[in-house]
């Protein structure tokens, strides 16, 4: 969380207060996450991975959030941030015997080494880990993922089901990549449409709209592709399209968004947008 300025305040009547100004954040509200697209699920689960990884090698050592629930949660620019560091703790816990280091959740628990030095394994990491699978990785990540990452995310989210750490270093560093390899996929696979369109440059249709899921737009069908060959291939699965409009804004990983149309009766003139009508018989 970035920190903006702090005061800290010893009186009689407030002693050792400290005040923090930080960004503004949005709550975290898993219904609307579910909601969005699965490109900004993505961008979130990875905002998680880089805290992770730094909550295991921070300055202070091992830190694990004790109370790790999406309420200690905020989004920054679609980035997730941590808010509430009351139950930060780096203290691994204590042990004579593996017995001693038991961690209980809900749905499993994980019994870990007790070290020489007489402390828990890679409790703090391991505890964050699992934490982070069944709040956040375990909804997030496989629901309506691309076919082509799908077999690499179910690795994803039952190696950090399963607390393996070794499996996660490699698997996390797979999902840093992994828009690389969806762009990839889509522009070697993307199928050749059979329905003809016809190109309208500095071109726009302002109205025609009609919804759909998941879309940028809650108004629209306002949808991210690789290139054109993915648009038409995506406006001839719908229905009710009838042309999409090209415009100059991408997402977070480069990809192009696109609003699908039900119609082009009103094409307007817009130097920023490229137009493409359907070709109808």
């Amino acid at each position: 969380f970035q920190l903006y300025g702090y005061c800290y305040q010893d009186s009689n009547d407030i002693p050792d207060t400290l005040t923090t100004i930080t960004e503004l954040g949005s709550p975290l509200e898993m219904i609307q996450l579910l909601q969005t697209s699965w490109e900004d699920r993505f961008r979130i689960c990875l905002s998680l991975v880089r805290l992770l990884h730094y909550l295991a090698h921070s300055p202070l050592g091992s830190v694990t959030l004790l109370d790790f629930r999406p309420r200690q949660f905020v989004i920054v620019d679609g980035e997730l941030k941590v808010t509430d560091l009351d139950d930060a703790s780096i203290e691994e816990s204590s042990c004579t015997s593996n017995s001693d280091c038991f961690m209980e959740f809900p749905a499993r628990n994980f019994t870990l080494p007790c070290s020489v030095e007489g402390r828990c394994q890679s409790m703090n990491e391991k505890r964050n880990l699992y934490n982070a699978y069944r709040f956040f990785f375990t909804y997030l990540l496989p629901h309506s993922a691309p076919s082509s990452l799908r077999p690499l995310l179910d690795k994803i989210v039952n190696a950090t089901g399963n607390c393996n750490k070794h499996g996660n270093d490699k698997y996390f560093l797979f999902l840093v990549l992994s828009p690389s390899v969806n762009s990839e996929f889509t522009q070697k696979c993307a199928k050749s449409a059979n329905t003809k369109y016809r190109r309208v440059p500095e071109a726009s249709i302002p109205d025609e709209n009609y919804r759909c899921w998941p879309s940028y737009h809650h108004k629209g069908c306002l949808l991210s592709v690789f290139d054109v060959n993915e648009a038409i291939e995506i406006c001839d699965s719908y229905s009710q399209c009838k042309a999409f409009v090209l415009t100059n804004q991408t997402t977070w990983t480069g990809r192009q968004l696109v609003f699908f149309k039900m119609a082009s009766n009103h094409i307007m003139p817009d130097p920023d947008k490229i137009t493409y009508v359907k070709v109808t018989d």
